[in-house]
């Protein structure tokens, strides 16, 4: 199938009424006569003095996705463990402010090597359907992550416990797992193969979490579902309308349940960051999962009191599929497109957040540990290119036989975005034509995992815990999400040491070494660091930035108002001075459609001489049901001139090109 693209930069001057703002665009009204939240009194217990809480306490978070399961031991991806976090608790837990203090356990003891723990549990704890909850019902959910037969995708986090590489393979029975009780059903003891600083870290998470042995065995799969789930958290599900809401309300079982103020709390699961923005707008959110780039400078302007950026501890790369054609054993290739991405370009103009640009898997920020950096990334981005297009040739991919690509990724705005840039960067730069693809996150997450369909596609990690092990392990041969089909004995060694090694020192050097391993094979393409960036309302109060970004509701509770209601602004504009515009037809659906359909059109920029009508047209493959993205072919640029640096014109003016995105 085929259909035509044009990405252009357009002013907004060209696009929006008269009336002006200090950038010379009319914004809109401010909302300056919104409700505002009364100033929070604590009392010397640090609770909030009831006088100033909301009547209602009722929290609206947006989630983002759909969540793939509320398994503890199934659940990958945020949007579940962002619930799944209210639901439970494991033996350690996280503070507001995401450091380590007990959970389930009361207190615990390390011995002198570093690889035993002793875990005292609570002895008034309880499931939420009144059943007591012991150091039994841990013993049980550990094992159960690691039994090869409950296929855990989070299993391979649990490999530093004794024997947990043995039992996931099947090699030895879940029994002789290093868990087990000590003394008395309050008392339990893990055993590592080896030091592993993470490990208290590692309990928080939610494949450590507890789950209910005659729950789960009873109902099986159905065992998370509304109506059937008991957990041990703050909260307890209560209802869930696919892609509707995931509503929580507040379990009085919980050992906290005194101190949790919030009663009730629903997760949408809403991927249009647009969308999130406009419910937030209209008071259907305190939260939002994320905000559009497009919207940034609007929102600075109107929300700031609302707008939250902070760092955190996330990588946002590109993988390659190694066991699909045409990346089996062709580092080249893939090095050439790692070199070409622009990443300054990206985070100035695509994302716009703050976010940093990355040549690297683990990102800064984690205590103790600098990532390796390969020699290309002090390198100019002409450099780059230049290398790129030599390694192409090389490769065996010209402008006669040129590369198709298809970058596939899951639905999210900015997810768009940076796939539009890269598959323009790659055809300006070296000639590749690139189809788009675009899918719900969990059919997206199931042909990551099948390895059959995917070429390169968007992946990324957030840590669960402060260790650049987070990140590294899931390349690792056997680990259940190496969705890039990477093997390399010598990264698994390195790996395995890791496990082992006492002195902190020699395991960062370990992980450094591993890490440059990975890197040196060209797995993956690094784009940038993540920040997080969201909208909360201020009524919400009790949360606090972390770089972990967990934010269990629990701790938080709403402010009453002191003024009137709020009194939102103008709609933002479509898009922002200077924004990327892309704009492109509906994909096809019959041949006589796709055969008569015309470039889409924009007009020149202001000032700017409109091009010929017989500039020539742009072409793109693409399969049924994709969407895809045809970078501009600039072979006629010489002949009917540039605008300064640009060297890719179009049938309606410029187009976007790597050089001066502006």
């Amino acid at each position: 199938m085929k259909r035509f693209l044009f990405i252009s930069v357009l002013a907004a001057f060209s696009l929006f009424g008269a009336g002006c703002s200090e950038d010379g665009v009319d914004f809109g009204a401010r909302p300056e006569n919104r409700a505002r939240p009364v100033e929070p009194v604590l009392l010397e217990n640090g609770r909030p003095d009831p006088a100033v809480l909301a009547a209602e306490q009722v929290v609206h978070r947006g989630n983002g996705g759909e969540p793939e399961t509320l398994d503890p031991q199934l659940a990958v991806g945020l949007p579940s463990s962002r619930i799944l976090r209210d639901l439970f608790e494991g033996l350690t837990t996280e503070s507001a402010e995401g450091k380590i203090v007990p959970g389930a356990a009361l207190r615990w003891n390390i011995s002198r090597d570093a690889r035993t723990y002793t875990f005292y549990l609570r002895r008034d704890l309880s499931w939420s359907n009144g059943e007591p909850l012991n150091a039994v019902d841990f013993v049980y959910s550990l094992r159960r992550a690691l039994d090869p037969e409950t296929a855990s995708a989070g299993a391979n986090a649990l490999m530093p416990i004794l024997n947990a590489r043995e039992v996931l393979a099947g090699e030895v029975p879940v029994e002789e797992l290093g868990v087990g009780l000590l003394d008395d059903e309050y008392t339990m003891q893990i055993t590592l193969t080896g030091p592993t600083p993470y490990f208290l870290g590692l309990l928080a998470s939610p494949v450590a979490f507890p789950v209910n042995r005659d729950n789960v065995e009873a109902l099986g799969a159905d065992f998370s579902r509304p109506g059937n789930l008991v957990s041990n958290g703050a909260y307890v599900l209560k209802n869930w309308t696919p892609r509707v809401s995931i509503e929580l309300e507040k379990n009085p079982r919980f050992r906290e349940a005194e101190n949790t103020l919030v009663e009730t709390v629903f997760y949408y699961p809403t991927e249009d960051r647009s969308t999130e923005v406009q419910q937030f707008r209209l008071g259907e959110l305190d939260w939002t999962s994320e905000v559009p780039s497009n919207q940034f400078r609007w929102l600075q302007k109107n929300y700031p009191d609302e707008l939250v950026i902070s760092p955190w501890m996330g990588s946002y790369f590109f993988g390659f599929n190694l066991t699909r054609e045409p990346f089996v054993d062709n580092p080249s290739l893939r090095m050439a497109l790692i070199l070409s991405i622009d990443r300054d370009i990206i985070t100035q103009k695509v994302t716009q957040f703050g976010e940093k640009p990355s040549f690297s898997l683990v990102p800064l920020g984690i205590d103790g540990y600098v990532p390796f950096a390969p020699e290309y990334a002090d390198w100019t981005q002409e450099e780059r290119n230049h290398e790129a297009q030599r390694l192409l040739e090389q490769a065996g991919y010209s402008s006669e036989e040129p590369l198709h690509l298809e970058i596939r990724y899951n639905s999210s705005g900015n997810n768009k975005k940076v796939a539009l840039a890269m598959a323009s960067m790659w055809k300006q730069e070296l000639g590749v034509i690139s189809t788009l693809v675009n899918e719900e996150y969990r059919v997206f997450l199931q042909n990551r995992e099948q390895k059959v369909v995917t070429q390169v596609f968007r992946a990324g990690w957030i840590s669960d815990y402060n260790d650049p092990y987070s990140f590294l392990e899931r390349f690792r041969t056997d680990h259940l999400r190496n969705d890039y089909g990477y093997s390399n004995s010598s990264f698994d060694a390195l790996l395995d040491e890791v496990g082992t090694e006492r002195v902190r020192a020699r395991r960062e050097r370990l992980m450094f070494e591993a890490e440059r391993v990975l890197m040196t094979d060209n797995v993956i393409i690094p784009v940038y660091s993540y920040v997080t960036k969201r909208l909360v309302n201020p009524h919400l109060r009790g949360w606090q930035n972390n770089v972990l970004d967990h934010h269990p509701t629990r701790f938080m509770y709403k402010l009453r108002s002191r003024g009137a209601e709020d009194e939102l602004p103008a709609d933002p504009p479509a898009i922002e001075p200077g924004a990327i515009v892309l704009e492109e037809l509906p994909v096809e659906t019959t041949a006589e459609e796709r055969n008569d359909a015309e470039p889409a059109r924009l007009e020149p920029l202001p000032g700017e001489p409109e091009a010929p009508d017989s500039a020539p047209d742009v072409e793109e493959e693409i399969d049924a049901g994709s969407e895809a993205a045809e970078p501009l072919d600039d072979e006629a640029g010489d002949q009917r001139g540039r605008k300064a640096c640009c060297s890719t014109p179009t049938s309606a003016g410029w187009a976007w090109c790597p050089r001066c995105w502006s």
